[in-house]
């Protein structure tokens, strides 16, 4: 039988601020910078598809 889901722990301090200030550095971000990520992000994950074996 699953276990009930626990409460969303409330964050604190030096948590509290943490999130917060990075939650806000994503929402700076410029579209080009956005664009640059994404970018990034899909060829570390081409890269990583070639090492990549699957089989069903």
């Amino acid at each position: 039988m699953a276990r009930p889901i626990r409460e969303t722990p409330v964050l604190k301090g030096e948590d509290a601020f943490n999130f917060e200030w990075r939650r806000l550095m994503v929402d700076n971000m410029s579209e080009e910078q956005r664009a640059e990520n994404r970018r990034k992000f899909e060829e570390r994950l081409a890269e990583a598809n070639k090492h990549i074996t699957w089989e069903w």
